[in-house]
């Protein structure tokens, strides 16, 4: 199939997205400026922001403390960029001191539940940076994302993240196998073996599965960074430069899986838009010691927008990848447990149930990248993850690199990897440009 980590199937009462979901922001994103005009985006705001917190003993959390937690939280969030700018530690390290340093004195219950909350926060800001826990994303490499001004849960509607992709290919969005402007230019099922990108005769030779062998002036590889870290040594010849290597040893692809249940009729059972997880001590000891430990990663569910049926729960990192390896009946069994451990009304059985196993499939090993603290102590960055590899006696680009990983502002989103794509295009144009030589 084409879209890599945009991956739209039907489901439910029109479809979902299994990988990306949202639109984040809209000044500076071009993904928002292709489309601004077109009547395919809606806000998912309203959607996202009423949720519960509900403690492990069933317990709902009264929104007035809540909400000084999120208003602290926020807080934090607002002077981060100010803040980050000379700090050396983890994301990790930064938010639990400020979080406790600003949360002031509370009575002993309150302060439990303030864990509990931050602990279910932490989750969630896994979940939006792509890492196992903020103890490895680097606190001042958050300086290097810039996020983009304007609303950043901007949904689909009922078409999917798929309709972006049918508008940049020309496609015909009414037949979901048109590849517009690829047709005829797209293979599939044809696994690369190996890419020389030095040979005697200046061209770049890649040779399949099969055996065929491909000639070709340029490459611009596209594998994930998951990818490029479990085959590099042996895809490329030669081996990649030392500092490519440093690179991709030093950025890091973590899991975001997301599970779909699909209820017969409209399920929430916290008289809200979804519900957040919070663990009481001795609840989560005695989860840890049981065949659900797992279910320690999975922060939360919440409804879907144009999907009135559906609940939409985030697991992240290592207990991500644990869920993977599990069969889809252990997996629904687990989280109706969960149901039943958090909540006094039975939830009844979903219609269908669908969850994602992005580390597990060998064509991505992960979600999205992050910039982590190793990063930092191997002075790399996704500008030499980017860079490309030269024929040393013209500089005619031989191989290059995109997606979201090589992008510098805007790593882990869809339009970063957008916009890599248009940087290295332009990189063949500047360079037949300057040689003038037909393109």
């Amino acid at each position: 199939r084409y879209g890599g980590r945009i991956h739209t199937i039907p489901f439910a009462d029109n479809v979902v997205d299994l990988g990306a979901q949202w639109c984040h922001g809209e000044k500076g994103n071009v993904v928002y400026e292709l489309t601004r005009d077109l009547d395919m985006l809606a806000s998912a705001h309203d959607q996202l922001g009423g949720y519960s917190f509900v403690r492990s003993n069933r317990e709902v959390i009264n929104g007035t403390l809540t909400a000084k937690f999120k208003t602290i939280v926020s807080n934090i969030e607002s002077k981060i960029y100010e803040e980050l700018e000379d700090y050396e530690g983890s994301l990790g390290t930064y938010l639990t001191e400020s979080f406790w340093s600003d949360l002031g004195p509370l009575g002993k219950e309150d302060k439990t539940v303030a864990r509990e909350f931050f602990e279910n926060y932490k989750k969630m800001q896994c979940s939006m940076d792509g890492s196992d826990h903020l103890f490895e994303v680097s606190g001042k490499g958050q300086l290097e994302y810039w996020d983009c001004e304007g609303d950043h849960n901007l949904n689909w509607k009922d078409k999917g993240y798929r309709s972006f992709l049918q508008l940049l290919m020309k496609a015909d969005s009414n037949d979901t196998t048109d590849l517009g402007v690829l047709r005829k230019h797209t293979r599939y099922n044809s696994h690369v073996e190996n890419i020389k990108w030095q040979t005697q005769e200046g061209n770049v030779r890649i040779r399949l599965w099969n055996g065929e062998l491909i000639e070709a002036d340029h490459v611009i590889c596209t594998a994930s960074l998951g990818v490029l870290k479990e085959t590099h040594p042996k895809l490329f010849t030669p081996p990649l430069p030392n500092a490519k290597c440093r690179a991709i040893d030093g950025l890091k692809l973590g899991t975001v899986d997301k599970f779909f249940l699909e209820f017969k009729e409209p399920f929430a059972p916290a008289n809200g838009t979804g519900f957040s997880l919070l663990w009481r001590e001795e609840d989560l000891l005695a989860l840890r010691n049981s065949e659900y430990f797992w279910l320690e990663g999975l922060f939360g569910f919440y409804c879907v927008s144009y999907q009135p049926r559906l609940l939409e729960g985030w697991i992240i990192g290592a207990y991500a990848r644990h869920m993977e390896t599990l069969t889809e009946a252990e997996v629904i069994k687990a989280v109706l447990w969960l149901f039943r451990k958090f909540f006094t009304n039975e939830a009844p059985t979903p219609v269908r149930f669908l969850r994602t196993r992005w580390h597990s499939n060998p064509n991505f090993r992960g979600s999205y990248s992050f910039r982590t603290m190793y990063a930092e102590e191997l002075r790399i960055g996704s500008a030499d993850l980017a860079t490309p590899l030269l024929d040393a006696k013209d500089d005619r680009p031989l191989l290059q690199f995109a997606g979201e990983a090589t992008s510098t502002h805007h790593y882990s989103t869809v339009h970063g990897a957008v916009e890599s794509g248009w940087r290295e295009a332009q990189r063949l144009r500047d360079f037949y440009q300057a040689h003038k030589a037909p393109l």
